[in-house]
This record gives C-alpha cells, structure tokens and sequence, in this order.
C-alpha cells in the first residue's frame, strides 16, 4: 500500500539589493545548503505554513507573493511535495533561528543555485528564480511610479494660476471747456430738422422769434391777402 505524500511548503525569499539575493539555510542535521521549507501543521493551509516555516528558518518576517509552483521528489521512501510562493524579506532578522538551521545565506541567484546541495532544489530554483526576479523587479517599478504619482500631483497644485485678465475700463474723453456766448458782432445760425428757417438777431434785439410764431405769423399774412383778394372781387 502506497504511503501518503508529505505536504510541505516554503518560500523563494529575496532581499532587495542593487542585485537582488536569495536566502538558503544550512540545515544542521545533514550539513546540507537548501531552500527554507518544512512540513504542514494538522489543519494548516500551504500558505500559512510557508510563511511560518520562513519565518522559523530564516528569522525575517516576510511579505508572501504569488505562489511560483510545486516541486515533488523522494525523501525516506515517500513523495515530498513542497509548494513554493515568491517572498520578500526586508531589514534586519526579527526571530533566532530555530534550532535545526545553523547558518542562513544570502545569495544571488547564480551563487545561490550553486550553494544548494540538492538537485531537485537546483533545477527548481533555476526554472522558477528568474520569473521571482522579473516579478520583484515590476513591483518595485510600481511602488515607485506610485510614489511619484503624488509629488507630481503636489508640484501642479503649486503652480500658479493664469493671471485674470481684467476687464477694459472706459477711457473718459478729457472734458471740453465752455466755449461761453458768442462774442459780440457774432450771428447765431441755430438749424431746424423741418423747413429750416434762419434767425439773424441783431444786436440789442430784445427777443428772438420761434419757429411757431413764425408759422403763426406766415398763416395770419395769408388769411389777410385772401380777404383782399375777396374784396377786390366783389367790387
């Protein structure tokens, strides 16, 4: 009757550093260089016990990425299969070592495949490390295009706003003087829109005639010759 495969579960574990680098632990019962991992916990999803197992071996306290993939081999006569997840350790360790690792290593990732005692561990590493690689590598663009979404935000708000452009003032024409009466031995022409009709007051005259005497006077003359006429004719 077949055994039941171990469950396992760890961590491809970057530090970031102008050249990223890896973490491999010496394991003290075997002396062997490998990735950190270990065994599920009754009721433990893979997740939770790589992160816990991280933690445990490499004293950081990590961020879990997206998961990378499964590695499956023979270990003491049964199938061992250990799910990986992409992980990012910052700072200084947090936690000791547990007790079974000795050393913890941070590597490249061409050093750290030829750190590694295991060769499933190796071939892994070397198919899925550079995908872990080109996904730190477009996280960390990302955090810095949001970072300076908000300083060039800022820098707008700073600027200044257009000059208001103000409304034209009327230019007032310079007052004009009083050019007074007309001087004496001047003649007034004043013009009416109708029938023009010009007044030439001479000098001392007491008053100027209107256009409606005028009229007045024209029609009276006119009513005195038809009666004439009239008159002349009856006789």
């Amino acid at each position: 009757m077949a055994r039941a495969p171990v469950l396992a579960a760890g961590g491809i574990v970057l530090r970031e550093e102008a050249t990223p680098l890896i973490a491999v632990v010496r394991l003290r019962k075997r002396n062997e260089w490998v990735l950190p991992k270990g065994k599920l916990d009754d009721g433990e999803t893979p997740r939770d016990a790589a992160l816990r197992e991280v933690l445990e071996e490499t004293g950081h306290d990590v961020a879990v990425h997206e998961f990378l993939g499964t590695l499956v081999y023979e270990s003491g006569g049964r199938s061992k299969v250990v799910h990986y997840w992409r992980m990012a350790a910052d700072g200084e360790p947090s936690y000791e070592l547990m007790d079974d690792v000795t050393a913890v290593d941070w590597l490249p990732l061409d050093a750290a495949l030829a750190r590694l005692s295991r060769s499933s561990e190796r071939v892994f590493l070397a198919n899925v490390g550079p995908l872990a690689l080109e996904a730190a590598a477009l996280a960390r663009l990302s955090r810095r295009s949001k970072a300076k979404r908000p300083a060039a935000e800022k820098r707008r708000g700073r600027q200044a706003a257009a000059p208001r452009t103000l409304p034209a003032q009327p230019v007032l024409a310079p007052p004009q003087p009083d050019p007074g009466p007309p001087a004496i031995g001047q003649h007034q022409r004043p013009s009416i829109v109708s029938d023009v009709v010009e007044t030439k007051p001479s000098i001392g005259a007491s008053a100027v005639e209107t256009v409606p005497q005028l009229v007045e006077a024209d029609a009276r003359r006119n009513l005195v010759q038809k009666v004439r006429d009239w008159l002349r004719r009856a006789a």
